[in-house]
């Protein structure tokens, strides 16, 4: 893509240290993502801890808060994606963190102001989950005018890598901080990086190519059908949808019980609820460190559905925590479980990067997306209403009962029989180059033909 090629400024030495890391841009984007991730987990716990401690609020509330923040996708997810693909994405992506920040304030404020209602509170996880619908889809694309080809899978690794610190930290941060200072502060401290994420935007010079006439004179509901078609008969994309879908429905449906069902089934106050939740996180992080090397010594399909498959049932641990030494089963569950979706998220997002034409990327990050995070909002309102019926540990079994065998989902797919996912589709077209106003002024880099070698950030 043209742009700046900042990876010639960084020395062989240098470079060969810190990898993608070198590259000042990626840097940016990676401290900007890293900083918005450790909000977003302390916000996963201070939002239901507020939901639970300051306004008394049911499981099914809860799970009602939790499924607001994913409604969005179900909207406006399919036009957004079109829309993606059109705009230039960074001044997009920048107004998306600076719409959250303003809604993650408002919540202290009416607290402080004594106005603070469950309405609030869902009504601001409908505002973040509707700029997390615009940024995600241009976050994805984005990452391919930062990085070539031949960096995709390191760079997304890395991400991957930061965003699994940050759960450790974030949970944890939420926990001690609700336990001092009450939940509803702990929301200042997402506020702030979201903040930092946006400066950090502001400050990438990498040129993003201008947008090609002829994409503008598509009708947008035939830009929609094209990503849907590409998604639907593609039989890797196919499958890989399919499995997200039931793993992220079951997922939040005992996510959006676990919260209470440590509080009020096990017992656990605010802190230790907020250390325990870490355990996933952590799980995410060794995950991030070894999918590189798993992928290479495995095969990106043949390692992805050997590390599903030896990972999951491991969830079958959660509803079997009690009190005391029964505690480390549900940071072993959670741990081992976070080592598979962390393998999972770098795979299928650099499979993705590389595979697709990138002038349908957008589109087809966000059709992805609207089918997996579809499933979200009807996991956490089942686990919510069946906490309230059958109990909180029950639900737990239930949902943790489907996450156990979605892998073969996978298994049932064309990947059982190759060592490796294709690098780019066959017989794909490719997008009209198209000159951009700043060429002169920056300088270009052509598009890198070589793929990535292997990978999803968040499905």
């Amino acid at each position: 893509m043209p742009g700046v090629d900042l990876t010639k400024r960084a020395t062989g030495r240098t470079r060969a240290r810190w990898g993608v890391l070198a590259q000042r841009d990626f840097r940016l984007l990676w401290v900007g993502e890293t900083a918005s991730g450790l909000g977003n987990g302390i916000t996963a716990v201070a939002l239901p801890l507020i939901a639970v401690e300051v306004l008394d609020a049911s499981s099914t509330a809860v799970g009602l808060l939790a499924a607001a923040v994913w409604l969005p996708w179900l909207v406006v997810g399919l036009p957004v994606g079109a829309w993606v693909d059109r705009t230039r994405k960074r001044p997009l992506m920048l107004a998306c963190d600076l719409v959250s920040a303003a809604a993650l304030v408002s919540i202290p404020m009416a607290a402080w102001l004594g106005a603070l209602t469950y309405g609030h509170l869902v009504g601001v996880a409908l505002v973040c989950g509707t700029a997390a619908v615009c940024f995600n889809p241009a976050y994805h694309a984005y990452i391919r005018t930062v990085l070539d080809g031949r960096d995709l899978l390191e760079g997304n690794a890395k991400l991957q890598g930061s965003e699994a610190a940050t759960r450790v930290v974030g949970p944890g941060a939420a926990g001690l901080l609700a336990q001092a200072c009450g939940a509803v502060a702990a929301l200042v401290a997402d506020a702030v990086t979201f903040l930092v994420s946006a400066l950090c935007l502001r400050r990438i010079a990498v040129v993003e190519r201008d947008r090609a006439p002829e994409v503008e004179r598509v009708p947008l509901r035939q830009q929609i059908g094209e990503g849907l078609r590409f998604v639907g008969r593609d039989r890797y994309l196919r499958s890989m949808v399919a499995w997200g879908a039931v793993i992220n429905m079951a997922l939040m449906g005992y996510q959006a019980v676990q919260v209470v069902f440590l509080v009020r089934t096990v017992g656990l106050n605010p802190a230790m609820v907020g250390l325990l939740l870490t355990s996933g996180s952590a799980g995410g992080i060794v995950g991030a460190l070894v999918a590189t090397r798993a992928t290479r010594r495995f095969g990106t399909a043949r390692g992805l559905l050997l590390l599903q498959a030896v990972t999951a049932p491991f969830v079958l641990l959660l509803p079997m925590t009690t009190a005391g030494p029964g505690l480390s089963l549900f940071a072993a569950g959670a741990f081992t479980v976070g080592i598979g979706i962390s393998v999972a998220n770098v795979v299928v997002g650099s499979f993705r990067q590389s595979y697709c034409p990138p002038h349908l990327l957008g589109r087809v990050v966000a059709t992805a997306m609207v089918i997996n995070h579809s499933t979200i909002p009807l996991g956490s309102l089942v686990g919510g209403v069946l906490g309230d019926a059958v109990g909180y540990r029950t639900t737990m079994w239930i949902m943790t009962a489907i996450v156990a065998p979605s892998w073969l989902i996978l298994a049932m797919s064309p990947m059982r029989h190759q060592r490796d996912l294709p690098r780019e589709r066959a017989g794909s077209d490719t997008e009209p180059r198209v000159e951009t106003g700043a060429r002169a002024k920056s300088g270009a880099r052509a598009e890198s033909s070589a793929p990535a070698k292997a990978q999803t950030s968040r499905w």
